[in-house]
C-alpha cells in the first residue's frame, strides 16, 4: 500500500438516472450509478487526499449540467478539486463561449474532449479543433489527450502544434496491451515526452489488457516504459475508477503500482502519488 497522500487525477462518478451516458447500455458492470459513496468503499484503507474528476462522455447536450452536478459534489465533498469537463472543442475560437461558461465553476482545471473515438485519425489535427484546443491557454485550462495507440502519431503533431497548453496523456495512450505489441508506441512514447508541456498520466492500463486472464508483468513493462519515457517529474497516479473495474480492483491498482515503484526515492514517491498531479492541475499543495 502507498506510504504517502494519494491525489486521484481520473475520477469518474455518474449516475444514469440524472444524465444520459449512451456508452453504458449493455456494460453489465458499469451500467449503474457509481457515487462518492461507493469511491469510498473502493478506496478504504487508502490516504485518498483529492480527486479530479473527469468528464464521463455524458451525452453532449448535458455537458454543462454534468459540469454543474460535479461542483455541487465538491461542495458537500472538498476533495474534490479539479474538474475537467468536456467542451466542443471542434467549434474552433467559438468555442469561447462554452470555455466561459464552464469557467463560472472555480475547480475547472481542463477540458477533455475525448479523440479516440473518432474515425477519422486525422481529427486531432483539424484547424478548428487545433484553434478550440488552443483556446485553452487564454482560460489558463490543461488538455487531457484521450486517445488508444493508433491515434499515436498524429497526436504528436498535434501536440507539437500547441505548445502553449499544458497537456496530459490518459492512460498512457492506451497501448495494444491484449496483442503484447510495444511498438511502435513505445518509440512514439519517447517522442511525446521529448514535448516538455506533455505529462502521463499512468492510469487504465489494465482495462487494455485481457480483463479476465492478465497478469502483472503484462501491464508492468507498459508502465515501465511511460515511466523512463516521461520521468518522475511528468507521470502521476490515476484510479480511472470505475471504468478500470472492469479488469482490476482500485486497491489491487494501487498495489501493483506500490510493488512497481518499490525501491524509488521517496522524493520521486511523492511526485508520482502526489506532487505532480498538485502541480500540473493547480490544485492546494498536501501538508
Amino acid at each position: 500500500m502507498p506510504t504517502v497522500p494519494i491525489i486521484d487525477t481520473h475520477l469518474h462518478l455518474w449516475d444514469p438516472a440524472r444524465l444520459r451516458y449512451d456508452w453504458l447500455s449493455g456494460n453489465a458492470v458499469l451500467d449503474r450509478p457509481y457515487r462518492l459513496a461507493d469511491y469510498d468503499q473502493a478506496t478504504e484503507g487508502l490516504d485518498i487526499a483529492a480527486m479530479v474528476f473527469l468528464q464521463c462522455e455524458v451525452d453532449p447536450r448535458q455537458y454543462r449540467e454534468e459540469a454543474d452536478w460535479v461542483a455541487a459534489l465538491a461542495l458537500e465533498d472538498p476533495r474534490i478539486q479539479g474538474l475537467v469537463a468536456w467542451a466542443p472543442l471542434e467549434k474552433g475560437a467559438a468555442v469561447t463561449d462554452d470555455l466561459a461558461h464552464l469557467a463560472r465553476h472555480d475547480i475547472l482545471r481542463g477540458i477533455r474532449r475525448i479523440i479516440q473515438f473518432e474515425d477519422d485519425l486525422d481529427f486531432c489535427l483539424r484547424p478548428d479543433f487545433i484553434a478550440g484546443v488552443r483556446t485553452l491557454a487564454e482560460f489558463g485550462l490543461s488538455f487531457d489527450i484521450c486517445i488508444d495507440h493508433r491515434h499515436m502519431a498524429n497526436t504528436l503533431k498535434f501536440a507539437a502544434a500547441i505548445p502553449e497548453v499544458p497537456m496530459i496523456l490518459d492512460h498512457i495512450g492506451k497501448p495494444a496491451i491484449r496483442a503484447g505489441v510495444m511498438e511502435p508506441w513505445a518509440s512514439q512514447m519517447r517522442e511525446l515526452a521529448a514535448l516538455p508541456h506533455v505529462h502521463c498520466k499512468i492510469s487504465g492500463v489494465a482495462t487494455e489488457a485481457d480483463h479476465a486472464a492478465w497478469r502483472e508483468d503484462d501491464l508492468a513493462r507498459y508502465v515501465d516504459v511511460a515511466i523512463e519515457a516521461f520521468g518522475f517529474d511528468r507521470v502521476m497516479f490515476g484510479g480511472d475508477w470505475p471504468v478500470a473495474v472492469q479488469a482490476i480492483g482500485y486497491r489491487d491498482w494501487t498495489d501493483l503500482l506500490d510493488r512497481r515503484l518499490a525501491g524509488v526515492g521517496q522524493a520521486d514517491l511523492a511526485r508520482f502519488w502526489n506532487g505532480n498531479a498538485a502541480r500540473f492541475y493547480r490544485l492546494e499543495p498536501l501538508t
